[in-house]
């Protein structure tokens, strides 16, 4: 039972990490913390950039829930930081490598639904590039949840390859 729990513990939170990081970049970084976020909409000079600061702040509490969850006799402390953890690599692998290519590991994904993120994320990106740019103007939403209509587009790119 104590599986099925510490489990549930693991996906509820993952969960939670979606709603905090779509709160987080609608309310806070497309706001007041724009001065960290804004290197995330230019072009990339770099290896690391302003922005990456605030996936390693993520670590923080992730480390913190983990080390006083083992110190509490592996209680859900623990499980709260392990899904705080998965969806951090989660966010490597999907924003930083599907959507972004700063590592290589999606570079041509058949998948609908990675291929609906990858839409969906185009879509925040796509004033980045014009000469009026102005956050305001962005759409923003989660990471692994874009609205339905970027889900559809994907499932017809998926059709449509596979007729050739």
């Amino acid at each position: 039972m104590n599986i099925l729990i510490n489990g549930l513990i693991i996906i509820a939170t993952f969960c939670v990490m979606e709603l905090v990081a779509y709160s987080l970049h609608r309310f806070v970084l497309h706001t007041f913390l724009w001065f960290v976020h804004d290197t995330h909409h230019l072009p990339r000079t770099a290896l690391f950039e302003k922005n990456d600061v605030i996936a390693f702040i993520f670590g923080i509490p992730s480390w913190l829930f983990m080390m006083f969850g083992i110190m509490g006799g592996c209680d859900a402390r623990l499980y709260i930081g392990i899904g705080i953890l998965i969806y951090g690599i989660c966010y490597i692998l999907i924003h930083d490598g599907l959507i972004h290519q700063r590592i290589k590991i999606f570079s041509n994904p058949k998948n609908w639904y990675l291929i609906g993120l990858k839409l969906g994320h185009e879509a925040h990106h796509q004033h980045d590039s014009k000469p009026d740019y102005k956050k305001e103007n962005d759409v923003v939403w989660g990471m692994l949840w874009v609205p339905h209509s970027y889900f559809r587009q994907a499932k017809e790119i998926v059709r449509k390859r596979a007729r050739g």
